[in-house]
C-alpha cells in the first residue's frame, strides 16, 4: 500500500502532543512556520501549553538523532518526521498571503504535494476554515478527531431504552419476584441501563427497571417522589423519570462512575449536588466530603487574571455551583460556611488535581463538557479508595475551541465507561428550570 504524506497544522499538536504517533508507517511533514507556532503557546499554564512543550521536546529528541530537514524515522515501524520552508514567497498562490502562518502552511503542503505528485499528500487541521482554503486549493484535507467516539451526537448512548415484554414478567416485576431478561433480551443492554419495560399486550402497561449485567434479576428503581419520599432527596424531588434515573445512579455506592449529560436547566447540577449532600451531611453519610470543581473556561472574551486565594480566584467559576448549595441550604449561609469551614463542602481548582489521591469523598466535576479527554483522564485517575466522582454538562454548550461535541472529555466518558458495571450514565431530556429557559434551550 502506497504511502501518504500528513502536514500536520499547529492546531493538531497543541490539542495533542502525540499526534504524530497516529499515522503509522506514513510520513509527516512539520512545516517551519508551525515550529514557530507552537513556540508562541509553551509559555502557556494549561493544557495547550504543555503539549507545546511537549512536542517542542521530542522535536529535538529527534533533531539529536539526525537531520530534520532531510528526515528522521519517527520511531519502530513508524514513518519519517521531515521538517519544511517554502524558501521562495512567489511559490505562494497569488490569493494566499505570506504574512497569515495559516497561508504559510497551505502553501507548504501545496509545495509538498508538486513535489511528489505519485504520492497522496493530506493537510490535517482542526481550523475549519483552513481546510476550507486547502480544499479550494486543490489539497485533499482532514480533520484531526482521534478522540472522536460517535460520529454524531445523536448516536451518544442515553443510558436508557424501552424494551418490550410479556404482560406475566411486568406483573411478576411489581408483585417483588426476581425478573431475568433471556439471553436474546438482554443482547446489547449495557451495564446500569435503565430500562422502561413495555407490556406486549398493551402498551399502557409498563415499569422502570435497571438492568444490572445478564443473568442476574434486574433492579427495581425508588421512586423519589412518592408520597413515601415526601422529602425527596435534600428536599429535591425528580420531575421526570430521566431525573428519577439519575438520582437511582447518585445514591447507589456501588456505582462510583456517573456522568450526567443534558442541556441547561435539566437539573444534572442540582441533583448531583442534592445526592452528595445526603450522603455526606445526610442522616447516614457514606462519604467523608463533597469535592466540587468546574474547567476554568471562559465563555467568551476571558477578563484576565483574579486577585485573592484560590476559594477567591475560584468563585466566579463556582457561582452555579454556590447557587445550588445556597438553594439546598435554604439560603442558610451562616449553616454553608460551616461546613465550607469543617471540610464537609470543599471548592477545588482543577489545575492544582494532578499527583492527589482523593478518598471517600463526593466529587462533582461541573460542566465537563470543556475537558479534554486527556485532562479527564487525570481527574478520574485521582479516585481513590471510596471515592465517587460525577460527571456533568452540556454538549452543546462548548467553550474550548480544541474540542467538539464529539471529541469532548464528557462525551468520551460516557461511550467509553458504558460498558463497566462501576459506571452509570443518563441523558436528561427535559428542561425544568423555567418555562422561558426551557424555549431558550430549544429555540436559539
Amino acid at each position: 500500500m502506497a504511502k501518504t504524506t500528513y502536514v500536520l497544522d499547529t492546531s493538531v499538536y497543541l490539542h495533542d502532543a502525540n499526534s504524530i504517533f497516529h499515522y503509522g508507517r506514513n510520513d509527516i511533514v512539520v512545516p517551519l512556520k508551525v515550529l514557530e507556532e507552537i513556540d508562541k503557546h509553551k509559555q502557556r499554564q494549561n493544557i495547550v501549553g504543555g503539549n507545546a512543550r511537549k512536542i517542542i521536546r521530542f522535536f529535538d529528541s529527534l533533531r539529536n538523532r539526525g537531520d530534520l530537514t532531510k528526515g528522521v524515522r519517527i520511531g519502530k515501524g513508524k514513518g519519517i518526521l521531515k521538517a519544511r520552508s517554502i524558501n521562495e514567497i512567489d511559490s505562494l498562490p497569488p490569493d494566499l498571503d505570506p504574512s497569515i502562518p495559516d497561508h504559510i502552511i497551505i502553501g507548504t503542503a501545496l509545495k509538498v504535494s508538486k513535489e511528489m505528485p505519485a504520492r497522496k499528500t493530506v493537510l490535517v487541521s482542526r481550523d475549519i476554515n483552513l481546510r476550507v482554503i486547502g480544499d479550494s486549493l486543490g489539497i485533499s484535507t482532514q480533520d484531526y478527531n482521534p478522540d472522536k467516539v460517535v460520529k454524531d451526537t445523536s448516536e451518544l448512548f442515553t443510558g436508557f431504552r424501552e424494551m418490550l415484554v410479556d404482560q406475566q414478567d411486568i406483573d411478576s416485576f411489581y408483585s417483588g419476584k426476581e425478573v431475568t431478561l433471556q439471553a436474546e433480551q438482554s443482547n446489547g443492554v449495557y451495564a446500569n441501563e435503565f430500562l422502561m419495560l413495555i407490556s406486549n399486550s398493551n402498551e399502557k402497561t409498563t415499569a422502570l427497571a435497571r438492568f444490572e449485567r445478564s443473568g442476574m434479576p434486574i433492579k427495581t428503581i425508588k421512586d423519589y417522589k412518592s408520597n413515601g419520599n415526601s422529602r425527596g432527596v435534600w428536599g429535591v424531588k425528580p420531575k421526570n423519570k430521566e431525573q428519577n434515573y439519575a438520582l437511582d445512579l447518585l445514591l447507589n455506592p456501588d456505582i462510583p462512575i456517573v456522568t450526567l449529560v443534558g442541556k441547561a436547566g435539566c437539573g444534572k447540577t442540582l441533583l448531583a449536588v442534592a445526592a452528595g449532600l445526603e450522603q455526606v451531611i445526610g442522616k447516614s453519610p457514606i462519604y467523608d466530603r463533597i469535592v466540587i470543581s468546574r474547567p476554568v473556561q471562559p465563555m467568551g472574551r476571558d477578563i484576565g487574571f483574579l486577585p485573592g486565594s484560590i476559594e477567591e480566584k475560584m468563585a466566579p467559576w463556582l457561582a452555579p455551583i454556590q447557587d445550588n448549595l445556597e438553594f439546598l441550604m435554604g439560603n442558610d449561609k451562616e449553616n454553608l460556611d460551616m461546613y465550607r469551614q469543617n471540610g464537609k463542602i470543599q471548592v477545588e481548582a482543577l489545575t492544582y488535581i494532578r499527583g492527589r489521591s482523593i478518598s471517600k469523598s463526593y466529587i462533582i466535576i461541573d460542566e465537563s463538557q470543556n475537558l479534554t479527554s486527556h485532562e479527564l483522564k487525570t481527574i478520574i485517575t485521582r479516585v481513590g479508595e471510596g471515592t465517587k466522582i460525577v460527571l456533568t454538562g452540556d454538549i452543546e454548550q462548548i467553550d474550548n475551541a480544541y474540542i467538539n461535541e464529539t471529541s469532548n472529555g464528557l462525551t468520551y466518558a460516557v461511550e467509553k465507561f458504558k460498558s463497566s458495571e462501576l459506571s452509570g450514565h443518563v441523558t436528561l431530556l427535559r428542561g425544568e428550570r423555567s418555562q422561558v429557559a426551557t424555549l431558550a434551550a430549544e429555540i436559539l
